[in-house]
Parts: C-alpha cells; sequence; structure tokens
C-alpha cells in the first residue's frame, strides 16, 4: 500500500519531563519508562545522543508520545524551535511501511527530501534492546513536525504490559490542527501521507486515513470544536481524541468534574493535559 496507513502518534514537547509525565499519569495513563532518543542528524551522519527523551502512553492504536529536552548542551532536533513558540503538541507522525518507497513517492511528488532519518532509543533498560525508526520529516513544515514513520522494532513498543491504562484508553482516533491557511495546510499532510481530503463538518478540511483522522480548521472553528480554547500562536496543533473501551466510565470515575463536556466526548483541557486538548471519546 502507498502512502501513509494510520495516524501512528502525536508528540507533546515540553521542558519539564516530569511535569508533563505526571500531568498524563494522574490523567489515568500507564507510561513506558523514560528513554533517551539518539540518532542522525542528516543521512549518513553518525549516530550520536540527543539532547531530548520521551515517555509514551501506548495504545492499541497508536500512541502518544510525551517528549522533553533532558540535556539542553545536546542537539535537540529541533525541539526548542517549537517550544519556543508553545509548549504542548507539535508531532503528528503517520505510520507508513517502507520508508524507501515512500520517500521516492514523495520525491516524485516534488517534495525536497535529503533522505531517510534514522532514530532510536533504549525501550527499558538503557543496555538493553533498542526500538529503531525510520523517519521522513516534512521539510521547514510550520505546523510542526510533520513525518512519515516505519517502525522496525513495532513489538518493543506494543508490548501487554504498557497496553493497559487506568483511564481505559485504547486507541488514538484523531488529532485537530488549526491553520491560518487551511487549505495550503491540508494540501501540504495530503502530499505527505498520500490521501484525500474531503470537507470538515466544521469548516476546514479532514484527512482520513486508514486508522485515524486529522482536521484541518480554521481559527474561527475552533470554539465550536473545542470550546474555552484559544491559540497560543498558528499554526496550533491543538488536541486529539483518544477512545476508550467502556464508555468513559473509568475517565469519568478518575478524574470527575476536571472534565468539561465537548461535542463526542470528555476533554481535558490544556492546563491538565501539557498544553493540548485531550478528548476521551466513547
Amino acid at each position: 500500500m502507498s502512502g501513509a496507513e494510520s495516524l501512528d502518534h502525536v508528540g507533546l514537547c515540553t521542558r519539564d519531563g516530569p511535569a508533563l509525565w505526571a500531568a498524563y499519569e494522574a490523567l489515568g495513563f500507564q507510561l513506558t519508562p523514560l528513554a533517551r532518543q539518539s540518532g542522525r542528524r542528516a543521512p549518513g551522519a553518525p549516530v550520536e545522543p540527543f539532547g531530548t527523551g520521551n515517555r509514551c502512553a501506548m495504545l492499541r492504536q497508536g500512541y502518544l508520545e510525551l517528549l522533553a529536552i533532558l540535556d539542553p548542551a545536546l542537539f535537540d532536533n529541533r525541539l526548542g524551535a517549537f517550544l519556543d513558540r508553545y509548549a504542548g503538541m507539535h508531532i503528528l507522525a503517520f505510520g507508513i511501511g517502507g520508508a524507501e518507497a515512500e520517500l521516492a513517492r514523495l520525491r516524485r511528488a516534488g517534495i525536497d527530501l535529503p533522505g531517510v532519518a534514522h532514530l532510536e532509543r533504549p525501550v527499558d533498560d538503557p543496555e538493553g534492546p533498542r526500538a529503531r525508526f525510520s523517519r521522513l520529516p516534512l521539510p521547514d513544515a510550520p505546523e510542526g513536525r510533520l513525518q512519515l514513520i516505519e517502525h522496525h522494532t513495532p513489538e518493543l513498543l506494543w508490548q501487554p504490559r504498557w497496553l493497559e491504562h487506568p483511564n481505559h484508553a485504547v486507541a488514538l482516533e484523531s488529532a485537530i490542527l488549526v491553520a491560518p491557511a487551511p487549505a495550503e495546510s491540508a494540501a501540504a499532510l495530503a502530499r505527505l501521507t498520500g490521501q484525500v481530503l474531503t470537507p470538515d463538518p466544521a469548516g476546514g478540511y479532514a484527512l482520513a486515513l486508514p486508522r485515524g483522522l486529522i482536521r484541518i480548521l480554521p481559527p474561527e472553528a475552533l470554539g465550536a470544536v473545542l470550546p474555552g480554547l484559544t491559540a497560543p500562536d498558528l499554526p496550533f496543533l491543538a488536541g486529539c481524541t483518544v477512545r476508550t473501551d467502556d464508555g468513559n466510565a473509568a475517565v469519568r470515575a478518575l478524574l470527575g468534574g476536571r472534565l468539561r463536556p465537548v461535542p463526542g466526548g470528555l476533554m481535558a483541557p490544556p492546563a491538565l493535559a501539557g498544553g493540548a486538548a485531550l478528548v476521551f471519546t466513547e
């Protein structure tokens, strides 16, 4: 299959990793151990330690990456530039089957990419097995890190011990991008993923993948979709939706009045969810 197959993960970014990780544990997620990242600054460059690391909420479909700058003295892979805009969601990653084939497709579409980027990190023990990825980030995207990702070691990430969450979250279903020029952002995402755009009911565009959805909305639609939110800057990755398998019963029991009813579910506002809205759907 050519093109992206899924919304693989979204990434929330911070300079204060412990605070972000504690916030998501309070929202009822079981997180993976802290993993420091390594990679190549450019295709063909040596693998080096990066100054970034993450913990993740692994779901049966997709996952939430909680990414922090751990050592400001090391290469941060543009994370600092993202955080100069705002703390919150800055990463949309789309799952693919083969990075080299997708690189050829993107080059035929006129997207100038230097090659496939390599990233790796330990999974549990720093000296143990390492998860490895091939990435194709869209160069200089104003929306954030928009990328295709191929997993070489999915069995190391989606381990049963990390898939059971107190809040009963099971699937990453969608992400919401607010853009000053929705048509331009939507066209860039369509080229990157190889998928077709359709009109979004709130205005703007929807990009449906075999697994997952991206909504690309104008600023005036934000209040209707995520009531009470304001954009700290534009473009703005405003939030995501996560489906639970118990009709949100556990979420209600765990979080009670801290959640707000919104169209389609219950929202943890950005103040509770690391700078982005997190909507639990049934």
